[in-house]
């Protein structure tokens, strides 16, 4: 999760950075942002729907195991070891 502040920290240091000399930021627009939370968000919509014509009731279909682990990607320091911290 660490990282993950980070690069917010370091994206708003930037944005503000921007704003004091009155560039234009080259990120793409909101509208595209949303677009893409909606493209992560519908592929869990497939696995769900599956889930609840087995059988599963619509809440266990949700928090199944496998729903956030793709939405989210694997997250920094899962599974790692302490050699990998080296």
């Amino acid at each position: 999760m660490k990282p993950y502040l980070l690069s917010l920290c370091a994206g708003l240091l930037v944005g503000v950075v921007y704003g004091l000399i009155g560039v234009r930021s080259p990120a793409p627009p909101v509208i595209a942002l949303m677009g893409l939370l909606g493209i992560l968000l519908g592929e869990q919509v497939v696995p769900v729907i599956k889930r609840m014509l087995d059988g599963h009731s619509p809440i266990s279909a949700i928090w199944h195991p496998g729903s956030a682990q793709h939405l989210f990607g694997r997250l920094p320091g899962h599974g790692a070891t302490a050699r990998d911290h080296v």
